[in-house]
């Protein structure tokens, strides 16, 4: 059985990554061997990582009684962890917003990206992957056009989250999916928006090759 943890970091019911999340799950849902789990940032209660996150840890060294606020972020941030511990695939479907992220994935993000848990460092200082037995698949929308040369340093969504679970949990990128110009070529919206969504029915199909 492969298990397969997809992230929706979408709470807009027309948006084009939500479309996507969509259409993986209903392909996903076919292929034979697989056991998805949804995780839907915008129905989780996440608060924002801060201060009373380390205010917490505190507290739990020294056995005092925890406010809470602090308790939510404790059970909230470990459930995080636990969703990505139990999964084989990591699914993250996401849409570009003001060149980066939602802040709900943020904050996911900021609840794994943990030393001991994605990665740790070597006893010379240097960086150890965690997550290497993982696999994770990108699907991403933008109503821009973001791959050209000259745009595509602006992009701070796709390369970010690249950046977090390849190059520092150290797991595999199983596939892509980018469907991006669909605001800035309205004419062609549809024709853009349906064949990204193929794209992300065949990529469904790639769990069927996944071996745990």
């Amino acid at each position: 059985m492969t298990n397969v943890l997809v992230i929706k970091a979408n709470n807009r019911p027309d948006g084009v990554s939500t479309k996507m999340y969509e259409a993986y799950i209903e392909e996903a849902k076919k292929v034979e061997g697989v056991d998805l789990t949804i995780y839907d940032l915008f129905k989780e209660d996440t608060p924002y990582f801060g201060q009373e996150l380390f205010d917490a840890f505190g507290k739990l060294q020294a056995g005092e009684a925890l406010t809470e606020v602090e308790s939510n972020l404790l059970a909230a941030k470990q459930k995080a962890m636990d969703a990505v511990t139990a999964a084989d695939v990591v699914v993250l479907a996401f849409p570009l917003w003001n060149l980066t992220i939602p802040a709900k994935l943020q904050t996911f993000i900021d609840y794994v990206y943990s030393a001991g848990f994605m990665f740790k460092y070597s006893t010379d200082g240097q960086m150890i992957q965690l997550l290497t037995d993982k696999k994770f698949v990108v699907l991403n929308a933008r109503g821009g056009f973001y791959s050209s040369p000259e745009a595509q340093p602006m992009e701070m969504s796709v390369n970010y989250i690249k950046n977090v679970f390849g190059g520092v949990a150290g797991m595999t990128l199983l596939d892509e999916v980018i469907i991006e110009g669909h605001n800035a070529d309205p004419g062609n919206a549809q024709e853009i928006i349906s064949e990204g969504i193929e794209r992300v029915r065949a990529s469904a199909q790639k769990l069927a090759t996944v071996n745990v």
